[in-house]
C-alpha cells in the first residue's frame, strides 16, 4: 500500500489502505478540523518532532468498553483510601506537558512535541480535548488526556509521579464515562498495562463501524464535571 500524501484539503483516504504497521498518510496540519476529521475515521497522528506529520491506523486496534474495566483488589483498595484528589479539566496544559516528559520504550524520548501540545490545547479550549489529573497534598501527580466526540473518548497519553496515580486517573475517568453513556475508549497501540485494565484488542473494520455508530462532529463539547 502507497503512504498518501495529504494537501491543504482536510480529507483522509480510507483507513483500510494503511500499511501493514498502521501508517496510512503523510503531511497535511494539526487543525482542530483535521484532527477531528482524522478521528472520526480511525486515524491519529504520530511522529517525531523532526519528521513531517505522520498518520495511522493500526488493525488491531486496541479499546476499552467502560463497563469492562476490570480494578484489582489492591487497587480498588487504594481506591477507597481517597490517597488522591481527583480533578477533570483542572490543568490540561500541565497534564500534557507532563506527558511529553515520558520517555518511549524505545528510548527515542517523547512524540509530544511543542506543535502537538499547541493543537491538543487549542481542542481543549474548544471543549473536545480533556484531561483527568491525580492529585496529592495539592501537587499534580498523574493523569491522562485525550478527545472525546460523541460517545467516543479517544485517549493520547498518560503519566505519573507517584506508582498508580495515572491508573487511578484511568479508573475515574472510566467510571465518568460510563455514568455519561459513552460506549468505547480507544486506546490506539496495545500495551500489558492497559490490557491488564481490561482493555482488549479489535479488528479495525469493527472499530470503523463503532466510530460511524457513535462519534458526531460538531457535538456540543463541553468542559468536563469531576464534581
Amino acid at each position: 500500500m502507497p503512504v498518501f500524501q495529504l494537501t491543504d484539503e482536510i480529507i483522509f483516504p480510507h483507513a483500510s489502505q494503511a500499511e501493514e504497521d498502521g501508517l496510512l498518510a503523510v503531511g497535511g496540519d494539526l487543525s482542530p478540523e483535521r484532527i477531528q476529521t482524522a478521528y472520526v475515521n480511525g486515524i491519529f497522528p504520530w511522529y517525531n518532532p523532526d519528521e513531517p506529520i505522520l498518520w495511522w491506523s493500526p488493525n488491531p486496534r486496541c479499546v476499552l468498553y467502560p463497563e469492562k474495566l476490570k480494578i484489582s483488589k489492591s487497587l480498588n483498595s487504594l481506591i477507597k483510601k481517597n490517597t488522591f484528589q481527583i480533578k477533570f479539566d483542572f490543568n490540561f496544559l500541565e497534564v500534557i506537558r507532563n506527558c511529553a516528559l515520558v520517555k518511549r520504550s524505545d528510548g527515542m524520548g517523547t512524540w509530544i512535541s511543542e506543535d502537538i501540545i499547541s493543537a491538543y490545547h487549542k481542542l481543549h479550549q474548544l471543549g473536545y480535548a480533556h484531561s483527568v489529573e491525580a492529585y496529592l497534598d495539592g501537587n499534580l501527580v498523574g493523569g491522562l488526556y485525550g478527545i472525546a466526540i460523541g460517545k467516543v473518548f479517544f485517549g493520547e497519553s498518560m503519566f505519573y509521579h507517584h506508582p498508580n496515580a495515572s491508573k487511578i486517573a484511568f479508573c475515574a475517568m472510566v467510571e465518568y464515562l460510563k455514568k455519561n453513556n459513552f460506549h468505547i475508549i480507544d486506546n490506539q497501540v496495545t500495551n500489558p498495562h492497559l490490557l491488564s485494565l481490561g482493555a482488549e484488542e479489535i479488528e479495525r473494520d469493527l472499530f470503523l463501524k463503532t466510530l460511524e455508530e457513535y462519534t458526531v462532529i460538531n457535538n456540543k463539547p463541553c468542559k468536563w464535571n469531576s464534581g
